[in-house]
């Protein structure tokens, strides 16, 4: 409501007061005045005691109709009509008493002084009002009193004029102070309702304030006690003042045992001068992070990665530092940055054993034509066979090269591991000391695996080899397997590897262990603690390559004086075993046209002599690129291409897409001294074979491709 409607309202409501009131005590005076009638004017008392109960009638209607809430137009109505009624009874009275000379103009007087006087109106209805009353005395007397004297009626005219305009001014300056009265008491009403209002919202303000500081006393308290990164706080002089639940948790010691404790109590690498130097750069605004050690209540160290920084709380400078447990990520980087390194010399044992292959397969191949086609005495042949078995041994020892950098053909078939495991026992039983025990702890039953035999049963006996050397004076080997699904039981395995349902094979020993200096080297190529020529520093290695080719892991626990466990992880299969059919040879003499490509010249003469020698027609090429203009020459002469996988200008797999381009239909056998499967398993490769070879495989494969045209990948 604005301050002119409230000034409005308050003035109806005096108004309606004081209406009210001088109507009641009007028809109370008007009744009460009548015994001064009867003192006066026996005579007119019945007369005018009539007009005064009319009087007071009236008055009392008027009273009745003023309590009900009526509008400021129907309380001057009121006003008017009271007036009007009761200057007219008086009048009527002044005019049967005495008319000029009459005492009863008193009555006009008091009317007036009361209405004006009391009733809070404008000066415009003050005025009117008076002039009203003032009229409704002079104009009668002046039209009906006969015998008027005008010197005796102007002294009560006078005295009503001059009474009405004290009256009026009185009214005028009585309605402003009401009014100004009104408008400071709006104005305090407002003010104490703003007052209130910002009271109100002060209060809610600080409520709020109280709520917002106590929830964010709660949030950061929750975040404090609830992080997963160790808390620590600290003073500058390294005391710990506050820590978190983490932080205890990675420490092992309660927090009150914290507290209070100096920082670099913890350390475990208990460089001081470090320490504060730390400490210094972080006090002067550096904010760190940096790795360290701390020991555990048990007296164990825990790798941890700090942030820290200095924070200022009431005025006092502190150290924040979040603390992170990265003992397992450490763990982890070191065996990714192992399996880097192995992959890494894997990759140059692979591309050593590669040129390798094609040096024995020259100096295999010879020695063969030699004895077979050389007119040799015993001796020179007995030489000749000294050379060969030489080359054969180095080809084994490349054949490990390649295992270790899983370049080496297997396939991979359906199979149980509890059969490999008795057939080698069994075969290893027969050279093992009497001293050394096997133990097996083979579970009931167990899924199939994918992978090699020949290879599966390589790993296992190079790791019952090895833990019979490392129990010279007796022990006991224990092998074991189990199916465990790492999804679930995570916290048996290690973090690396990826879940899924897998066969552990284990193999542990009573040996003398291995240290941790140590761990990190046992799987390297040519690395072994035995003595000069009693190892090769192939077997750990060669086991590494094989469980990596079939997708496996493999984890070691040692400790130096008790022996040695090596758990390997193998996906299970859901494949069932099938049988392996092999096809039969009837013929290695032909009379085809075989063109053969090498980039290695010896290779590529050995390959043509020995075909010749078998009847073959040849076509030696030593570049890819002049194989690829001989064949569009010859090409419907040629029944057979034999060419080398890994061949600069132009690997052989392009070399094979060309030649099967211009003639779909030409059978190929591809040779190479790497066996991945992007090279052995090539669909345009009808056989591979893998250097070094024999003549005898040779000569075997072109002829069961020529009259068979069936593949067998590999053939050995």
């Amino acid at each position: 409501m604005d301050k002119e409607s409230f000034i409005n309202q308050e003035i109806n409501k005096l108004c309606q007061f004081w209406v009210g009131l001088a109507l009641f005590f009007g028809a109370l005076f008007f009744l009460s005045l009548s015994l001064m009638d009867y003192i006066a004017t026996p005579e007119n008392f019945y007369n005018f005691l009539k007009y005064r109960l009319l009087g007071a009638a009236i008055f009392i209607s008027l009273f009745l109709s003023n309590r009900r809430k009526i509008s400021k137009s129907y309380q001057l109505f009121l006003t008017y009509a009271a007036v009007i009624l009761s200057a007219s009874i008086i009048e009527y009275m002044i005019l049967h008493f005495g008319g000029h000379s009459s005492t009863y103009y008193a009555g006009i007087f008091i009317l007036v002084m009361v209405v004006v006087g009391f009733i809070p109106m404008d000066i415009k209805n003050a005025i009117m009002i008076s002039t009203i009353a003032l009229s409704i005395y002079i104009v009668p007397i002046l039209l009906f009193d006969t015998s008027l004297k005008f010197s005796v009626f102007s002294m009560p005219l006078s005295f009503l004029v001059a009474t009405f305009s004290i009256a009026n001014v009185w009214r005028y300056l009585s309605q402003k102070r009401l009014l100004n009265e009104l408008s400071l008491q709006y104005d305090l009403s407002r003010d104490k309702k703003q007052l209130e209002i910002y009271s109100s919202k002060l209060e809610d303000l600080v409520q709020e304030r109280t709520r917002e500081l106590s929830i964010s006393e709660k949030w950061h308290k929750s975040v404090f006690d609830n992080a997963t990164d160790g808390v620590i706080v600290q003073d500058k002089n390294g005391k710990i003042i506050n820590v978190n639940k983490k932080a205890c948790e990675i420490h092992g010691f309660e927090r009150e045992s914290l507290i209070g404790v100096n920082i670099e109590l913890l350390e475990a690498r208990g460089d001081k001068k470090q320490i504060d130097d730390r400490r210094e750069r972080i006090l002067h605004g550096d904010s760190i992070i940096y790795e360290t050690e701390h020991y555990r209540r048990e007296g164990e160290k825990v790798d941890l990665e700090v942030s820290a920084k200095a924070i200022e709380i009431g005025g006092e400078i502190f150290i924040q530092s979040f603390y992170r447990d990265i003992t397992e990520k450490k763990r982890i980087q070191e065996q990714l940055m192992h399996s880097q390194k192995m992959d890494s010399v894997g990759a140059l044992a692979g591309g050593i054993a590669h040129n390798f292959n094609n040096i024995l397969t020259t100096i295999l191949g010879y020695s063969e034509l030699l004895i077979e086609y050389s007119e040799l005495d015993e001796t020179s042949k007995l030489r000749v066979r000294n050379i060969e078995s030489s080359a054969r041994k180095a080809g084994v020892m490349v054949s490990k090269l390649l295992s270790f950098a899983r370049r080496e053909t297997h396939e991979i078939v359906p199979l149980n591991l509890h059969d490999i495991i008795n057939d080698s026992v069994r075969l290893f039983e027969g050279v093992l000391d009497k001293r050394i025990g096997i133990k097996m702890e083979l579970t009931s039953t167990l899924q199939n695996i994918e992978g090699d035999p020949n290879q599966i049963e390589q790993i296992l006996m190079n790791l019952m080899v090895n833990a019979r050397d490392a129990m010279p004076d007796g022990g006991l080997i224990t092998i074991r397997t189990e199916a465990t699904d790492v999804g679930k039981d995570r916290y048996e395995a290690p973090t690396y590897i990826i879940p899924g349902k897998y066969i552990v094979l284990g193999v542990s020993d009573t040996g003398s262990g291995i240290s941790k200096q140590l761990m990190s080297k046992i799987f390297d190529p040519f690395f072994t603690t035995k003595e000069k020529g009693k190892g090769t520093g192939l077997g750990l290695a060669t086991v590494y390559g094989i469980v990596k080719d079939h997708k496996g892991y493999i984890s070691v626990e040692s400790e130096p004086g008790k022996g040695s466990t090596f758990s390997i992880y193998f996906p299970a299969s859901e494949k069932f075993i099938r049988g392996i059919e092999n096809p039969g040879i009837v013929s290695i003499r032909g009379y085809e046209n075989i063109m053969v490509v090498d980039d290695d010249v010896d290779v590529l003469n050995f390959v043509k002599e020995i075909l010749e020698n078998h009847g073959y027609q040849i076509m030696p090429i030593s570049n890819s690129l002049n194989a690829i203009d001989m064949f569009k020459t010859n090409s419907e002469t040629i029944q057979l291409v034999i060419t080398d996988i890994m061949m600069p200008l132009m690997e052989g797999h392009e070399l094979i897409k060309t030649i099967k381009k211009i003639k779909p239909g030409i059978k190929i056998i591809g040779i190479s001294g790497y066996s991945d499967a992007s090279v052995s398993k090539d669909k345009m490769v009808d056989i591979f074979i893998k250097k070094p070879f024999q003549g005898m495989e040779l000569l075997a494969a072109v002829r069961r491709l020529l009259d068979t045209g069936i593949r067998k990948l590999p053939l050995y």
